[in-house]
């Protein structure tokens, strides 16, 4: 396990939540770890495996969160531009009968495709090949129309692997190695256990007695649930999600894949899910990452990329009960050691663009335009009313509106004939330096005493 950088207080009090987690939950084994700004700052591990506490290279069938490696390398043939996520799926895995849902539906589980599929529990036997799954789908059994929903599909995500496969030439698994894996150094993760993983277990309801539980490959459905990983690749994987992602993903990829898409839990929402991970809101935190469970393991990654910080957790029980552990872990580190607000000034600013800062007006409405790093800036109305955004240069002149109303629309600097800034343009909108300053600004204009 990675030495403690956090005080000792700290590590006590993580240790405490841990200890009390394995043992509420009755779980053989259980890890934890927390990363700050890309590195593990505390780990910690509670139970045995084989007679022995857990260590760094002690892995667990991490579940569903293969469904974010193999959702990474979709994206990244994206931004190779071997694919568009609007592409119906049958462009790239002709000959399917749900060939008409798109890429993009496909890792947001909005294609309205089934959950599981046919047969035995998949999780739990042998795994079939994908000539068998393509064989039970089709659309007159899909529960909803692609785009309508949110509906998660194990059965989504495996034909995903498939399209890796067919676009790469290899095995999604050998991409995931070779694209992922090996970059970001994640020697712990495989595809089939290693000597010396924990085993998964099933602890009786009644008794405190273990119950095997099996480990099959799981065949055309491994892209949902294959994948085993050590407490160590897990912390790498929560600070990729961080925004560490070591050059195997562009940031604004890696920023629109946390983008929310769908829903699981109502207007609300608190659990949603982007372009492959999952999301959730808690406590003031916007997580992104996702959990993962297969029979005898459960595991759950979480990133708070405003705050650099992740966890990851890790346990070799069956639907092992341990609500809120990861958060009140990232919780748990907040409380003790915050972290420290800095400020210095830019020395990089150009009078330029600090002459476009201060008040503007969007018709009676006053803004503030604030120069922020790297030559971005925010914009914010005085008060409730109007709207907002962040906004970052576009590499033409203007800049790109980041969020909300103004997401994705270019802001133009509109200058006078001795080329001082005169008004702003955003997605139509004029901002003015004072409130409908006369004729020649279009309708709305009105006429001043």
């Amino acid at each position: 396990m990675t030495p403690d950088t956090v005080l000792p207080g700290t590590a006590r009090a993580l240790l405490t939540r841990l200890a009390t987690a394995q043992a509420d939950a009755r779980v053989p084994s259980l890890v934890g770890a927390l990363v700050r700004d890309g590195a593990t700052v505390w780990s910690g591990a509670r139970g045995l495996v084989d007679g022995a506490a857990p260590t760094g290279e002690t892995q667990y069938r991490i579940g569903s969160i293969t469904k974010t490696f193999v959702a990474v390398l979709v994206l990244r043939l994206r931004d190779e531009g071997r694919l568009d996520l609007n592409d119906p799926l049958d462009r790239h895995v002709p000959g399917t009968a749900v060939g008409h849902v798109t890429v993009g539906q496909l890792l947001s589980h909005t294609a309205g495709l089934r959950a599981e599929p046919d047969g035995d529990w998949w999780e739990r036997a042998p795994g079939f090949d994908t000539a068998a799954l393509l064989a039970m789908l089709g659309p007159d059994r899909a529960p909803f129309r692609p785009g309508r929903r949110f509906h998660y599909s194990n059965t989504g995500y495996a034909l995903l692997g498939h399209l890796v496969a067919l676009l790469r030439g290899v095995p999604w698994s050998e991409a995931v190695d070779a694209e992922i894996l090996r970059p970001l150094g994640l020697t712990g993760t495989s595809y089939l256990p290693r000597p010396g993983h924990a085993r998964g277990w099933a602890t009786h309801p009644w008794a405190d007695v273990l119950l095997p539980e099996p480990a099959h490959d799981s065949g055309a459905m491994a892209p949902a649930g294959q994948l085993w990983s050590t407490l160590p690749d897990l912390a790498r994987w929560a600070a990729f999600f961080a925004g560490d992602t070591g050059g195997v993903l562009a940031a604004d990829t890696l920023a629109e894949m946390r983008e929310p898409i769908g829903v699981d839990d109502g207007p609300h929402w608190l659990i949603g899910h982007g372009l492959g991970p999952q999301l959730a809101r808690r406590d003031g935190r916007r997580l992104a990452g996702h959990t993962g469970s297969m029979p005898g393991f459960v595991a759950v990654v979480w990133a708070d990329p405003a705050e650099r910080t992740g966890v990851a957790v890790a346990a070799n029980a069956t639907n092992a009960a341990m609500p809120g552990l990861a958060t009140d872990l990232l919780g748990l580190l907040a409380e003790h050691e915050p972290p420290l607000p800095a400020w210095a000034p830019d020395p990089a600013a150009e009078p330029s663009l600090v002459a476009l800062t201060g008040t503007w007006y969007w018709g009676p409405t006053p803004h503030t335009l604030r120069l922020g790093p790297d030559r971005t800036f925010e914009l914010a109305p005085l008060g409730a009313a109007g709207r907002g955004t962040r906004l970052r240069p576009d590499g033409a002149g203007g800049w790109t509106g980041l969020e909300g109303y103004f997401a994705g629309e270019t802001l133009t600097v509109v200058r006078g004939a001795d080329g001082s800034p005169d008004a702003l343009e955003l997605g139509t909108f004029r901002f003015t330096r004072e409130p409908y300053p006369g004729e020649g600004w279009g309708s709305g204009t009105v006429d001043l005493p």
